[in-house]
């Protein structure tokens, strides 16, 4: 279902909303509220880890918690998020496993991005009004001494984006492929899941940069928004035979793959590439809920002879980029050579609905839980 927001002009069409979250609208609205005139205590929720899954996550997974958040003391702010961001990462850090990410633990809270609004303020970096961004999502509020909470000055876009397009994903798709992949103009590129929130913008930063554009999807909605926003080819990859598609939409070969999906596609992109092709490893879907082992590329041989490059990356390693994508991202989205989309659920309760469809092509766009105006 899909709601028209001609008030927001850096949205593309539409901003899509699940029927189950829209039903749901009214009775999660936010719960943040004080709970006397004298502002020494509050009342919010929070989303704990109550399982470790096994293959796909479920609602039962997840617990649904009231706090009592005290009045901030000196040197401390207190802030209600506005939106908060689901991604496929945070799948890895349901394990109890090591990993470039520390795993979330039983019955504790889970965080990540989210954007809010300062209520209150004791801090010296920050004043009530302040529109801020964090890694404290999965919560309505919290009280913090400041670290890791950054303000966002003369935004461009709702605040909503900086999730998304000018936020973690939109550097993702930046830094992949302008650096990882380091893309050249007249290039061939394929990126798998295509019309997602990271799939999305490598699509449109390599048509800015003047390249032929291949994107695999899952549905011919999606098809449609992908040629709407640029795409030079698009295709449904459950219409199987991966590699015969992939070699009618690039004929004469790929120069680069931004990998998000991994196994099937993976192997049909190095099949696929030119001699000194690079592949960005940005992400492997396909694995990510699986409980056996997915068959990787059995024809890797082929790095060889092709003088392929292989890099895999983690966006947070690259913040001396950050600055950069910035100035480029801002200027992109305000001009409009950058569209985006989001996928919206509301309220904090819908969130492990939101996270979950992320595995199921839920999403076109980018998945934002919304928690308040």
């Amino acid at each position: 279902m899909s709601r028209g927001i001609a008030a927001e002009r850096w949205l593309d069409e539409s901003c899509s909303i699940s029927p189950t979250a829209q039903q749901a609208a009214t009775s999660f609205a936010p719960t943040v509220h004080f709970l006397n005139e004298s502002l020494s205590a509050m009342n919010s929720r929070e989303l704990r880890l109550k399982n470790r899954p096994t293959g796909t996550p479920s609602a039962a997974d997840f617990e649904l918690a009231d706090v009592t958040l005290a009045k901030p003391g000196e040197g401390q702010l207190l802030v209600q998020n506005l939106a908060m961001s689901v991604d496929p990462y945070m799948r890895g850090r349901m394990r109890d496993v090591k990993s470039y990410s520390a795993p979330w633990q039983i019955g504790e809270v889970m965080q990540g991005g989210a954007v809010g609004r300062v209520l209150e303020s004791r801090h010296p970096g920050f004043a009530a009004g302040d529109l801020v961004s964090s890694n404290l999502g999965w919560r309505e509020a919290f009280v913090s001494d400041g670290a890791g909470i950054s303000r966002i000055a003369d935004p461009v876009a709702p605040p909503s984006a900086y999730l998304g397009v000018l936020g973690m994903p939109g550097m993702t798709a930046y830094v992949g492929l302008l650096h990882i992949a380091a893309l050249k103009a007249g290039e061939t590129v394929f990126v798998s899941g295509a019309a997602g929130a990271v799939g999305s913008l490598v699509g449109q930063i390599a048509k800015i940069r003047g390249c032929t554009v291949v994107g695999s999807v899952g549905s011919a909605d999606k098809i449609e928004y992908c040629r709407g926003i640029g795409f030079d080819h698009v295709f449904d990859y459950h219409a199987g035979d991966l590699p015969g598609q992939l070699r009618r939409a690039a004929p004469e070969g790929l120069d680069v793959y931004f990998d998000n999906v991994g196994g099937d596609h993976l192997q049909a992109a190095l099949g696929a590439m030119r001699v000194n092709g690079r592949l960005a490893l940005c992400g492997a879907i396909a694995n990510y809920n699986a409980t056996a082992p997915v068959p990787g590329p059995n024809n890797l041989m082929l790095a060889i002879g092709q003088s392929l490059t292989l890099r895999g990356f983690i966006v947070s390693r690259h913040e001396d980029l950050r600055a950069d994508f910035m100035r480029d991202m801002s200027a992109w989205v305000t001009s409009g050579q950058v569209k985006y989309r989001e996928t919206r659920y509301e309220g904090l309760a819908q969130a492990p609905q939101a996270f979950i469809g992320l595995f199921s092509g839920a999403n076109t766009g980018k998945m934002i839980v919304h928690l308040a105006d």
